[in-house]
């Protein structure tokens, strides 16, 4: 593991300016500021570029739209989630957490986010910081920190710095000043205290935590294996050896 990469998953509901946070960090456009083509929760797109001597690498990944969900948002996150981690596991595990929210009130789908990344995928282990966005009609980005800095620890939500920003670039000061507030966070943080688990058990354990999400209206099925394979494209083997380990952990509980 080089002493100067940086591994970070960038998480927010669709349309917070996720792209626009990756171009201020890249210094450039490398992320495609159109709504996400695929705007399935857990649903990642990777980024990598090496800023000075330091290698990047940023998984843009798409957050909860609403506390809970149906059983076909469930499945469709299960395989996102799956391979997410996947992904997370090649690369050694995740050393950042940048929460990305819009200027304004929080919600219970901001505190079901910062549960799902923060609680479960990272086990309170990674460092989470808040990206706030669309802050361009702000007189100064940074008072908005001020005036809400309360509320958003009222709610439960702690964190380990924040930037306020604009992704538009036409307001050329304050879209420096995003640059470099952006610049200045990611400075503050290293790879010292990468996280990451076995590819089952942590899948698992976010497999547990979606299903307690899912509408009481629905049913995620008892026949998981087969919903595994047909909903998720899982090989007959990795989804019945999933599906006993699921099984297990909700016996011990």
């Amino acid at each position: 593991m080089s002493s100067d990469s940086l591994n970070i998953i960038l998480f927010g509901e669709t349309g917070v300016g996720k792209s626009s946070v990756i171009n201020l960090i890249a210094g450039g456009p490398v992320a495609d500021v159109s709504p996400d083509a695929d705007g399935c929760t857990m649903n990642s797109k990777d980024y990598q570029f090496t800023i000075g001597s330091r290698k990047i690498t940023i998984w843009d990944t798409v957050g909860l739209e609403e506390p809970q969900m149906g059983v076909n948002g469930y499945y469709a996150a299960v395989v996102k989630a799956y391979n997410l981690i996947q992904k997370l596991s090649r690369a050694g595990g995740v050393d950042l957490l940048l929460f990305c929210i819009r200027g304004n009130r929080i919600t219970a789908t901001t505190q079901s986010n910062y549960r799902l990344f923060y609680e479960v995928l990272c086990n309170k282990q990674v460092p989470i910081a808040l990206i706030i966005t669309h802050l361009e009609r702000e007189h100064r980005m940074e008072e908005w920190w001020t005036r809400n800095e309360g509320s958003i620890l009222k709610y439960g939500i702690k964190c380990a710095g924040h930037a306020c920003v604009t992704g538009i670039t036409d307001k050329a000061e304050k879209f420096r000043e995003s640059r470099d507030a952006i610049s200045t966070l990611l400075s503050q943080h290293d790879n010292r205290g990468r996280f990451t688990m076995p590819q089952d058990p942590w899948f698992i354990r976010l497999l547990e935590h979606l299903a307690s999400l899912v509408s009481p209206n629905s049913s995620v099925g008892k026949d998981i294996s087969r919903n595994l394979i047909k909903r998720c494209g899982l090989d007959v083997e990795t989804a019945q050896r999933l599906a006993g380990q699921l099984r297990g952990s909700g016996d011990r509980q």
